[in-house]
């Protein structure tokens, strides 16, 4: 029998993925649950792994090449006899398919398509495996814990879904794994779901640009285009307000030293205000206003090679600001290296741009489709004001600027927002470390 692997939905919003690399080779022998290719979906690597056991009979696109949603990317064989089968049947679909063992025999040709996942990866935490209850761990983890004589089942796994990873078994060795034993991947838990991989190797630098050339867009930059096209639907307006930042810089000048970052600061007092507001945290949906249980600040960052993506402060009102530091470095860092789950960055409810460290004094941001607003924040600048005793004095003052959906949130609404915004940013940012 022959299965067909295809390319799988790993965003509701993705409808093609990118081949980065393919795991298995053709002859490879197949385990259920085995990582066989990575593809890279709008904003993220993602590991994509067998249903079924068997040999990689043959691959049909190969890495580099995109394919749409639901495509067949590949052909898995159940046994050794049938490689030539899927091999052949690669062949009349126009495929530079790989060379694979000659197989001993042949078998009929049957094929049973591999139903790709079409929801979104299970949550950290959630429990790894098939439900079968075998033991979830990296290939790398079970290689090391051979070399190292560790016993994985007395190991608690670290990586996502708990999945045991080298690192677990490193430190159950109590010493540092051999050289010889490092892999650029760490592989995912086996469940029937794509998940992204913890280690990728740091993101080449853009490749220079050559005057009249025609660069094609990156799956990410394809991604925002849809992103924005969709967003041309909306009805959006502008407001913008001046707020005094003296207090708030100097809290972050107290603070600055234990890892807070003034984007989260801010992505804090928005999360505070947007308790007194929820409004501003809704959105249009289906002719009816939606409100989501929970106050999740989306920060848009630039991408190195182009793009942008926008992680996920989740529940910011409620954590302190310390862990949501430590928080956005985390996000960050594996955004940049393609590591993000979809839930880590597709579930904002208000969305934050800061190009205040830029110096950039203004701006009007697009808002994303399935949000409500989203608050563009320029530079904080020494600025000549009159104070309150009618003399003349310097303050740093920043520029905000918020962009609403006319359906869910009228202008007044907006501006009250931003009023109670200022009042905590120039008043009371100490509360903002409680």
């Amino acid at each position: 029998m022959i299965y067909e692997v295809f390319m799988p939905a790993l965003s509701s919003t993705m409808t093609e993925g990118k081949i980065v690399s393919w795991v298995k080779s053709p002859g490879d022998k197949v385990e259920k649950g085995e990582t066989i290719v990575v593809v890279e979906s709008d904003k993220a690597d993602m590991d994509v792994e067998s249903f079924y056991e068997g040999y990689m009979g043959a691959i049909v696109v190969p890495a580099g090449e995109t394919a749409p949603v639901g495509e067949a990317i590949a052909l898995i064989a159940e046994t050794e006899a049938e490689i030539e089968v899927a091999q052949q049947q690669s062949g009349s679909r126009g495929s530079a398919a790989a060379p694979a063992p000659t197989a001993t025999a042949s078998a009929p040709e049957t094929l049973v398509a591999v139903a790709a996942p079409a929801t979104e990866p299970a949550q950290n935490g959630s429990q790894a495996g098939n439900g079968s209850g075998r033991l979830v761990a990296s290939p790398r983890a079970r290689k090391l814990a051979k070399e190292l004589k560790v016993d994985l089942n007395t190991l608690k796994g670290s990586g996502p879904h708990g999945r045991i990873v080298a690192e677990d078994v490193e430190a159950a060795a109590g010493r540092p794994a051999p050289e010889a034993a490092t892999t650029p991947r760490v592989q995912p838990p086996p469940v029937s779901m794509p998940a992204p991989t913890r280690t990728t190797p740091a993101i080449a630098p853009p490749a220079p640009v050559v005057p009249g050339q025609k660069v094609p867009l990156t799956t990410l930059q394809n991604a925002v285009v849809r992103n924005m096209v969709a967003s041309l639907s909306i009805p959006t307006y502008h407001v913008g307000y001046t707020i005094t930042t003296d207090n708030l810089d100097k809290l972050y000048k107290q603070i600055k030293s234990k890892g807070v970052t003034m984007t989260v600061l801010l992505a804090k007092a928005v999360a505070v205000t947007l308790q007194k507001h929820p409004l501003l945290n809704a959105s249009y949906a289906d002719q009816s206003i939606a409100y989501p249980g929970s106050i999740n600040i989306a920060l848009a960052v630039a991408m190195e090679d182009g793009g942008l993506i926008t992680p996920v402060l989740q529940n910011a009102d409620r954590v302190d600001i310390y862990s949501l530091s430590r928080t956005w470095k985390d996000l960050v860092d594996r955004a940049r290296a393609k590591q993000l789950q979809p839930d880590e960055y597709n579930s904002g409810t208000f969305t934050v741009s800061n190009l205040g460290m830029f110096g950039v004094d203004r701006f009007d941001a697009i808002l994303p489709a399935g949000t409500g607003a989203i608050l563009a924040i320029g530079a904080s600048i020494p600025t000549v004001v009159a104070t309150e005793d009618g003399m003349l004095g310097v303050r740093r003052q920043m520029q905000v600027n918020i962009t609403c959906d006319h359906r869910v949130i009228y202008g007044a609404h907006a501006a009250a927002f931003l009023k109670d915004l200022a009042g905590l940013i120039e008043n009371d940012p100490q509360s903002l470390t409680l």
